[in-house]
């Protein structure tokens, strides 16, 4: 993943309450792919915030906003997830439903990890490489697209 015009940047909201061993966030950071962030601020007041309580769904329209800011996941507990339904972002997205492939919540519906939110999040902007090149980071990661593949071909067009 050299071609800086292709990559978009990405960045996290990690709030701590996660086992760091099975933290995708932590592990991309460790690869130098992601950027751990405490707050929103600066440039990332105009990135996509993925946020499952979004009115907006994020899609190929979305591809040169998220370009030109980049990308932020949420990551913090399922539990406490309810904490960020009135949160006010611009540009909030929420991802379509899609079947988690991560050993923690393996097939379950919209229990996504970090990687998984961000790889579903490039490829239905068009970054489709990138996406690819992310979640390959993991054993689990070719799994992701093949319990997803017919769903996200068909939206992702």
């Amino acid at each position: 993943m050299n071609n800086r015009s292709q990559k978009v940047d990405l960045y996290c909201l990690h709030f701590n309450e996660c086992d760091p061993n099975k933290c995708t966030a932590l592990k991309l950071r460790k690869f130098g792919l992601i950027k751990i962030k405490k707050t929103i601020s600066g440039i990332l007041a105009k990135a996509v915030l993925l946020n499952p309580f979004a009115q907006k769904e994020i899609s190929h329209s979305d591809k040169d906003l998220v370009k030109k800011y980049g990308i932020i996941a949420i990551d913090c507990s399922w539990n406490k997830l309810l904490k960020f339904r009135d949160i006010q972002h611009q540009n909030s997205r929420r991802l379509p439903s899609l079947i988690a492939a991560n050993p923690v919540n393996y097939g379950k519906w919209e229990k996504l990890s970090t990687v998984e939110a961000l790889a579903a999040a490039l490829y239905l902007t068009g970054y489709k490489i990138q996406a690819k090149f992310i979640i390959s980071k993991f054993h689990w990661g070719e799994e992701f697209w093949k319990i997803n593949r017919d769903f996200l071909k068909t939206i992702g067009k």
